[in-house]
């Protein structure tokens, strides 16, 4: 089965894995990660579910004003998602073509403003904000696309004199181009609008396909596929959550926006199934919860020598959810035993996480904190509850157990493997010997 797979599907993943489009789409979330943070800390700052802070940040300021910094945190950060991704998801896909990333950045944010509806004062909070990131990926994408080709074209080159300052000669040479693509757009946002009746283009995209859309992956069964995509491509070492994170950012700003508005009015969190539930409660050590892995060689296999070893090793990295130490020194790659676990404790967590969320013993996670947050604090972090580090401590405490018996088998065959390759080596030498003696004798 794994020399199957090995054969037929790996070459597959690892071709979507590298495929331009999900890598620039990725790339451009990456880009704007530490804004999510910030704006999920301002977050936190306003709204810490602890009465002595909150009386304590009263009693300095005037609650209007030190919640009103956190608020303009985060207007400096998720209210503008969708703008950020439509310059930086073009500039990464135009740089991997080898053009100008920073003038196709420039016109995919004008190509998606001619599908921003304005009001009063400006444009809309869902133009700007979580609720056009599916209009604003589409948009930089095939703007992107359209530039990058227009600018290959040297009939549209606009040269300029020697002794041009190098700018001025770049924004001449995109002048047409630029042209051509904001055109493009403009005219199709135009058709849309007058043809089909549909002045709000970025609205009526939301409540009709990434609103729903949403609600289909925000399930059970969503959370299942989610956790065994990465570590399946793991197991034949594809870095699965480069390919799946394209997928799990599109859902993941929305769903937070919208979990903050809900709780923030009073109501029940909406969303379940978000990148900050991951971290808590999913990839806690990293993909497959090797935090468990580590714990469960370093109490029950410390006679083996090669498994404390890369425990050892790898329990540091393992506190900041990096796990390549483990992935490649016990190995868990390719490995029949390992890869079990690795596989099953991720989708056992996503279970219990995804039902204690539901049934509401625990709060729904909230606050994207980085990812390298220890396991345990990043639970509290994220659900801004107690109960959510204390659900972070269950579930290790069952990946221990799952990992276990996979770990003392694994061991256990790793020094059989070893006894035997020594017991083969010395019948080599002895083989070696007698030959040498039969030799000197014939002599």
């Amino acid at each position: 089965m794994f020399r199957f797979l090995e054969e037929k599907f790996v070459p597959v993943a690892a071709r979507v894995g590298n495929q331009r489009h999900l890598v620039a789409i990725r790339d451009g979330f990456i880009t704007i990660m530490p804004l999510t943070i910030i704006g999920s800390l301002a977050v936190l700052f306003n709204g810490l579910p602890i009465k002595a802070y909150q009386k304590l940040m009263d009693s300095i300021w005037d609650h209007g004003t030190w919640t009103q910094w956190g608020g303009n945190m985060w207007n400096a950060t998720f209210a503008i998602m969708s703008l950020l991704l439509a310059f930086t998801v073009s500039y990464h896909l135009a740089k991997s073509y080898g053009k100008d990333g920073l003038t196709a950045g420039v016109i995919s944010l004008s190509c998606y403003m001619t599908f921003g509806t304005f009001g009063e004062g400006g444009l809309s909070g869902l133009t700007t904000g979580t609720g056009g990131i599916f209009v604003a990926l589409i948009v930089s994408l095939l703007s992107s696309e359209l530039f990058s080709r227009l600018s290959g074209n040297k009939r549209l080159l606009i040269k300029m004199p020697d002794g041009v300052p190098p700018a001025v000669s770049k924004s001449f040479a995109a002048l047409l181009p630029a042209i051509i693509t904001i055109a493009t757009f403009a005219l199709v946002r135009t058709v849309i609008s007058t043809s089909f009746d549909i002045p709000d283009i970025i609205s009526s995209f939301y409540t009709t396909i990434q609103e729903p859309f949403m609600g289909l992956t925000n399930t059970w069964a969503a959370g299942l596929l989610l956790a065994f995509v990465p570590v399946f491509l793991w197991s034949f070492g594809i870095h699965g959550a480069n390919i799946i994170d394209p997928f799990m950012q599109t859902i993941n700003l929305p769903a937070i926006a919208e979990n903050l508005k809900a709780i923030n009015a009073g109501e029940a969190a909406p969303y379940i199934i978000n990148k900050p539930f991951f971290d808590a409660f999913v990839n806690m050590g990293g993909s497959g919860t090797t935090i468990a892995l580590v714990i469960a060689i370093i109490l029950f296999a410390r006679k083996n020598k090669q498994y404390s070893t890369v425990g050892r090793i790898g329990a540091a990295p393992a506190l900041f959810n990096i796990n390549e130490p483990l992935m490649f020194g016990l190995p868990i790659i390719l490995n029949p035993i390992l890869v079990i676990p690795f596989i099953l404790t991720p989708m056992v967590n996503v279970t219990i996480a995804y039902f204690a969320t539901k049934w509401g013993f625990v709060p729904a996670a909230t606050i994207a904190t980085p990812w390298t947050t220890p396991p345990i604090i990043n639970g509290w972090l994220a659900t801004q509850s107690w109960t959510g580090g204390l659900l972070s401590v269950v579930l290790i405490t069952i990946s221990v157990c799952i990992y276990l018996p996979f770990v003392m088998m694994s061991s256990k065959a790793a020094k059989l493997d070893k006894t035997e390759g020594t017991q083969e080596t010395k019948k080599n030498q002895s083989v070696v010997m007698k030959k040498e003696v039969a030799e000197k004798v014939e002599v």
